[in-house]
């Protein structure tokens, strides 16, 4: 989220209801440099809907921002949170264990695309995930660069915001920035960057910008996801891949939005074949609670000595029991193969909206992480943010919560929790066909 993406609440939407006090006090109390994306206040929600404090009830294709590939409030997440709070909060990991985070790690290092003996580690955030795996990576290289990619996101802390590949809006004026962090460029056929272009790229600043025998790790979202949606060409994650060993650089893959389900594969990278060393994983793991972690190679994992990975709350044994109800969700209810089905329906929808509005530039993702790119037109493929924000306001109005994302905030992605109905899917794509139109002036 940016504050182009997402601008403040004004007065002009307060209005004598009863979520007037919680906008006034929002703007009176809360710091301007958190945005909102919509001025709305919840009372409660379940599966793919929530109701504000008005009443109102939304279609919700946003989930948290990737958090909620299993919906809202699912019965099971919320029964084995009840179960855990009645036998304890919180120890720290690192005072007395317990079974969850044990349990957890078990269970994701078997899932793990990985070959060989696989280990974890878990946290809060998905940026304390990525600055671990980071420190991970150079511990086991004692090496100290990192090559990042334009477009990318990473988190907001000091190292998140080093590695995210956009200047504005995340880095305002927030430096210094950690050293020894580089920025390649990443895929965008769209506009014109191919994966081969990308990789002679890459090779390029490794020949003029810093030598491979430095770098500890090359660190990508499979699919970009503040980027907007940017699914990386396998033949570049392969051609990665072979760098990495080539050059002994630790390949991470940023799984934090991707990953949990949202593409039809549990990781986004299994789509490649390429094989990470590292993957960094949060968001919808924990169906709403915040959980976090880092899965790899165990000689990896087990690089930084006692006392170097962990954090208070890392790995919180609420969270933990959310984790594991969300692998029991997915192993019992067949969740990959209904993001594959939810996927299919879901671009057959916005291919059609495609066909009817020539604003939309291009319709791309992979699996049930989609999006569109709104251009002025097709020809000079200008990006809209101007559309776009009155697309997000128009199916506001209709009912429908939308977010964009991309570096010009031009790109409508779509991130409904893979448990919706096919009707909640119905419903949504049909109000977000009137919202096209109301933007354009045609309804």
């Amino acid at each position: 989220m940016t504050v182009q993406d997402h601008p403040p609440v004004t007065s002009t939407q307060i209005s004598d209801n009863p979520s007037s006090r919680y906008l006034q006090d929002r703007q009176t109390y809360v710091a301007r440099g958190i945005s909102n994306a919509h001025p709305i206040v919840t009372a409660r929600a379940l599966n793919a809907r929530l109701w504000d404090v008005d009443g109102r009830e939304y279609l919700d294709f946003v989930g948290g921002i990737g958090v909620l590939n299993v919906g809202h409030n699912h019965p099971r997440v919320v029964a084995a949170v009840q179960a855990q709070a009645e036998l304890f909060l919180h120890t720290c990991f690192q005072v007395t264990m317990y079974p969850g985070y044990i349990d957890l790690c078990r269970r994701l290092a078997l899932r793990a695309p990985i070959a060989g003996p696989v280990k974890a580690a878990l946290f809060t955030t998905g940026v304390e995930a990525t600055e671990n795996a980071i420190k991970i990576a150079r511990s086991y290289t004692g090496r100290p660069a990192v090559i990042s990619f334009t477009h990318s996101f990473h988190g907001r802390t000091l190292m998140g915001m080093t590695l995210t590949g956009k200047a504005s809006y995340y880095k305002q004026n927030f430096g210094p920035f950690a050293p020894e962090v580089y920025h390649a460029a990443a895929p965008y056929e769209y506009r014109g960057v191919t994966a081969e272009i990308a990789l002679e790229r890459l090779h390029e600043l490794l020949r003029t910008t810093v030598d491979a025998a430095q770098v500890a790790a090359i660190i990508i979202e499979p699919v970009m996801g503040e980027g907007g949606f940017l699914p990386m060409p396998p033949a570049f994650l392969q051609g990665l891949r072979t760098l990495c060993t080539q050059h002994g650089i630790v390949f991470i893959a940023d799984e934090v939005q991707s990953g949990v389900g949202r593409t039809g594969t549990f990781f986004a990278i299994e789509h490649s074949g390429a094989e990470p060393d590292l993957i960094p994983f949060a968001k919808s793991i924990g169906g709403g609670l915040p959980i976090s972690g880092v899965l790899g190679r165990a000689e990896m994992m087990d690089a930084p000595a006692p006392g170097g990975l962990g954090g208070t709350y890392a790995g919180n044994p609420l969270a933990c029991a959310a984790a594991n109800a969300v692998l029991d969700i997915f192993d019992q209810d067949d969740l990959l193969a209904r993001a594959v089905r939810l996927g299919e329906r879901l671009k057959s929808g916005l291919d059609a909206l495609a066909a009817r509005f020539p604003q939309i530039g291009e319709v791309r993702g992979l699996g049930a992480m989609l999006a569109m790119e709104l251009v002025e037109d097709r020809a000079s493929k200008t990006p809209a943010p101007a559309l776009a924000q009155r697309v997000v306001e128009a199916a506001r109005e209709r009912g429908l919560l939308l977010l964009k994302a991309g570096m010009y905030a031009s790109v409508i992605r779509i991130l409904v929790p893979l448990t919706a109905e096919d009707r909640d899917l119905d419903e949504g794509l049909a109000i977000l066909g009137e919202a096209l139109a109301a933007a354009m002036g045609e309804g």
